[in-house]
């Protein structure tokens, strides 16, 4: 089965409630965005956003300038559903973060739980390289070192600050803060997270 295949089946067959990283507030992607004092007329992108409500947040707090970026068509087409008619001011884009081309420069760039599902050297190379180019602001919400070994059924490498330092700031990004995380699954089973956030140098 396909990456494709494997998710759009997920989103097909189950719930928010039956999958492991659903959270009806996204606290901490939140706070990091606060940080940054993003202009409410910027571009901000959502990568792998699936169901997630962050979408929802930046709708309602004015965010005009938004793009969700999901690998699964099933996904995105429920959270359409879900906003109505205010789907209509968000960019949606179907694709696999591989394959990603980025046309513009985001403020402000959140990945929460992509990036730990790229395992492969070259993968992992090339979204590091468009980040650098391609965000002013990046945040990254990734299983640390005392988080799951797999998710979803798929392998998934583990972080912590001092990885994620090294991979991010090599390029045009410097962090500038960092937090451990304890996610409660809707099985009420613990995830250990850690989030970095980072800004152009």
């Amino acid at each position: 089965m396909s990456t494709k295949s494997h998710w759009d089946k997920i989103y097909k067959e189950k719930s928010p409630s039956e999958v492991s990283w659903t959270q009806e507030v996204p606290v901490t992607s939140i706070k990091f965005l606060e940080k940054f004092n993003i202009d409410k007329s910027s571009p901000i992108i959502d990568v792998g956003g699936g169901e997630s409500k962050f979408v929802d947040y930046l709708i309602n707090n004015g965010y005009k300038n938004i793009s969700v970026l999901d690998i699964s068509k099933n996904a995105i087409n429920k959270v359409k559903d879900r906003l109505g008619k205010d789907s209509d001011n968000v960019n949606w884009i179907v694709s696999d973060i591989n394959d990603f081309n980025p046309k513009i420069q985001y403020s402000f760039w959140h990945d929460r739980a992509v990036f730990h599902f790229l395992t492969e050297k070259t993968e992992i190379k090339r979204y590091v390289k468009i980040v650098n180019e391609f965000s002013k602001n990046f945040v990254v919400g990734t299983f640390s070192k005392s988080g799951p070994l797999k998710c979803s059924g798929l392998d998934i490498s583990q972080y912590d600050k001092d990885s994620l330092e090294k991979l991010f700031c090599d390029g045009d990004l410097s962090i500038n803060d960092y937090e451990y995380i304890n996610h409660t699954t809707p099985f009420e089973t613990t995830q250990n997270f850690i989030f970095c956030g980072f800004s152009s140098k």
